[in-house]
């Protein structure tokens, strides 16, 4: 219903802004992703997703329309709503959930804050298609990734390292490090282990 706003930027805080629009303030719900990329500049274009509910409109902003794609594929699934799918985007970035969902990387998608395990199965079962015929994902770095992340496991495992603690710091570090290799992973994990 509304595309997106451009205005002035009135108020700004890492969960919303305000932007004036022509003397009308409209109160915009963002993401920390979203907020990272809006600079002080007073002209602000935002797209946006109206949120009907009974009891209220709520609207939530994006600086990239990718984004707000997204926002719009995981409010779609059964049990993640605005406020979840907002905390989704703001704890990793839009393009490691798409791999996450593209890969089925449970994982990735349950380190998120208030997503448990059934509901990070549901978003890649629900998504996974979608996103594979939405994105370009390059189905071998992603499949690659987990050969290494698989294979730094093994590795860990024979070292003598508890496998569920070894997963953890190994989810975090191919988070933080997407393309890094075994040898990578393993000397990481063992400095942090």
């Amino acid at each position: 219903m509304i595309a997106h706003i451009q205005g002035k930027l009135v108020e700004k805080s890492p969960t919303e802004v305000v932007i004036d629009c022509n003397g009308v303030g409209y109160h915009i719900n963002i993401s920390l992703h979203t907020y990272s990329l809006i600079s002080n500049n007073e002209n602000l274009k935002l797209f946006t997703h109206l949120l009907v509910k009974e009891d209220s409109h709520s609207l939530f902003g994006f600086v990239e329309k990718s984004e707000r794609e997204i926002f719009k594929l995981l409010i779609s699934v059964s049990g993640i709503g605005a406020n979840i799918a907002r905390t989704m985007l703001s704890s990793i970035e839009p393009k490691q959930i798409i791999n996450a969902i593209g890969s089925g990387d449970v994982g990735t998608i349950q380190s998120i804050k208030g997503i448990g395990v059934k509901t990070a199965q549901r978003t890649i079962l629900d998504l996974k298609e979608k996103v594979l015929k939405l994105y370009d994902l390059d189905e071998v770095s992603v499949s690659q990734s987990n050969t290494n992340k698989d294979e730094a496991l093994s590795a860990l495992e024979v070292l003598g390292f508890i496998r569920k603690a070894s997963e953890k710091m190994v989810e975090k570090i191919v988070r933080e490090m997407p393309d890094a290799s075994v040898e990578t992973i393993i000397k990481q994990a063992l400095k942090n282990l």
